[in-house]
């Protein structure tokens, strides 16, 4: 498992859609909000929460159609299905080469681009918090979607359709803990909920990726 994350890992950062893309996603949309909202500071405080987690869901779809992609192009898919690692480790793993690549960084780097939004010091901490929590299950719930699309050509758009509904309620707990937390009410509650729809999607969609991959390849 470690070696197969190891190769993951530099698959992603050669192939140049994981850290780097992501990244600059995410740049992108926190410097174009003020252009078109403007550049009242109460104005941006009031969005910035929102703004962060969806640029940071948007970044991570970038590169979901990469997971198990270049595996399937090349062959290595069928050798990991008849390996002794079952599917299910194999789809725990590249999830985990994901969020590694891709919502971690975007973890670190969202309290320094809210800067740009006049993020308020108070919810500084919990876009931190969130994020941590949050985006591994964007990370774990793309490999459903990207499982589906492997043997589609031209699947970006489909991926982005079928993951898109099921990171809803990870964004709204989200932002909602971040609201709270700047305003210097209650968070338990959603952030609690944050953590079960990310405890459940680790617990259950890698069976339900690992079966829509045997599917695939059938």
């Amino acid at each position: 498992m470690i070696r197969l994350l190891i190769r993951d890992l530099r698959l992603a950062l050669r192939s140049g859609g994981g850290f780097g893309l992501g990244l600059a996603f995410f740049l992108i949309v926190v410097v174009l909000v003020p252009f078109g909202v403007g550049p009242e500071t109460g104005r941006l405080q009031a969005i910035a929460p929102g703004v962060l987690w969806v640029a940071a869901l948007l970044a991570c779809l970038l590169s979901l159609d990469r997971i198990f992609a270049l595996d399937f192009e090349d062959g290595s898919l069928d050798l990991l299905a008849t390996a002794p690692m079952p599917m299910e480790a194999v789809v725990a793993v590249k999830a985990l080469a994901h969020w590694l690549t891709t919502g971690l960084p975007l973890t670190v780097a969202a309290p320094v681009l809210g800067v740009l939004l006049h993020l308020d010091a108070a919810a500084t901490p919990w876009v931190l918090i969130t994020l941590a929590i949050g985006t591994p299950a964007l990370s774990v719930m793309g490999t459903f979607g990207a499982a589906l699309t492997v043997g589609l050509k031209r699947g970006g758009l489909l991926l982005s359709l079928l993951v898109l509904p099921l990171y809803i309620p990870t964004l709204i707990f989200g932002a909602e803990v971040v609201r709270r937390g700047a305003q210097g009410l209650e968070v338990a509650t959603p952030l609690l909920m944050l953590g079960a729809v990310s405890a459940g999607a680790i617990a259950l969609v890698p069976f339900a990726s690992a079966a829509a991959i045997r599917i695939a390849l059938k």
